[in-house]
């Protein structure tokens, strides 16, 4: 089922999101609310969708970044953004360590700052200890773009926007991105 992704003004969205414990995860409600997450996510399209941006303060994230969603990238592109398709999965509970002090500034956008997107600065690599659909719990080792996606998800668990975090002065429409910015 395709859920409505709220948009930035919306309260769940500046709130901090509750752990689910291992019962929680192994519902039958929140085995739903994954597929449907994955649903909304693919249909909106998005690489990411956060539990909050759904109405669920619930620490849940769904990922994945399709190669059909590389297309309008030239490979310089890719390769400057480290950028390369991720498989779906779910992270619950996450847990961050930003694991180096360079960063990278690159356009992000957000399915619930529709039409808009800005320079947001993001560490290089980061490990993110959670649990997976099943309650098993994962490591996961990201760079990149990954590491961009996994630290904007998890942004969203705390009641973090990517508009709080971007330069204000790239703050544009994604319509004007694409005329002026789409080779940064």
């Amino acid at each position: 089922m395709i859920l409505n992704i709220l948009q930035t003004g919306e309260p769940v969205l500046r709130q901090q999101a509750r752990a689910l414990t291992i019962t929680e995860i192994h519902s039958v409600s929140v085995q739903q609310l994954i597929e449907s997450m994955r649903e909304t996510m693919l249909n909106a399209p998005g690489v990411g969708l956060a539990a909050p941006q759904i109405g669920q303060p619930l620490q849940l994230a769904v990922i994945e970044d399709r190669e059909e969603y590389h297309q309008g990238l030239s490979t310089a592109q890719l390769k400057e953004r480290n950028r390369t398709p991720v498989p779906f999965h779910v992270i619950i509970n996450p847990k961050i360590t930003i694991e180096t002090t360079d960063t990278a500034e690159f356009y992000e956008g957000c399915l619930s700052v529709a039409g808009f997107v800005g320079l947001v600065p993001r560490a290089l690599k980061v490990k993110v200890e959670c649990l997976n659909e099943n309650a098993e719990p994962v490591i996961l080792q990201a760079n990149g773009w990954y590491g961009r996606i996994l630290q904007h998800e998890i942004d969203h668990l705390h009641g973090t926007l990517c508009i709080d975090r971007m330069k204000m002065h790239s703050f544009t429409t994604y319509e004007n991105y694409n005329r002026y910015n789409r080779h940064t």
